[in-house]
């Protein structure tokens, strides 16, 4: 049996710029503030009966977007290789995090990035 719990708005903010090259509107400098959500999976339910604890995976999603709040986002070494869109955003938070679940019984399934209210990109590797 696999429990999912889908698209957990934790409260994982952060405001940070950016510029697109190649963009026509986008290459210039500009910011947006950041909201990510996420989705785990594991197969049982701990002795209180919950799949994972939200405070303690809130704590592991804000230590990532620490090193991205407030920042220029192309200056980050990941995004010197990788042009700082939604998409791209999304897919290094869903590395991040996934690295510090590793040895858990949940697992990352998706991470969803919103760079404004009616724009999102998400991450998961199938």
């Amino acid at each position: 049996m696999k429990l999912k719990l889908d698209g957990w708005d934790l409260g994982i903010t952060f405001s940070a710029c950016h510029f697109l090259p190649g963009h026509d509107k986008c290459n210039r400098l500009h910011g947006h503030n950041y909201r990510a959500e996420v989705t785990v999976a594991g197969s049982k339910l701990d002795d209180s009966g919950m799949l994972v604890d939200f405070g303690w995976l809130k704590q592991i999603c804000q230590r990532v977007v620490e090193e991205l709040d407030h920042s220029l986002l192309n200056e980050h070494p990941f995004f010197q290789q990788n042009n700082p869109t939604a998409e791209n955003i999304s897919h290094y938070l869903y590395t991040e995090i996934a690295e510090r679940l590793n040895d858990t019984e949940v697992s990352l399934e998706a991470v969803r990035v919103w760079e404004s209210a009616t724009s999102s990109a998400t991450y998961r590797e199938d």
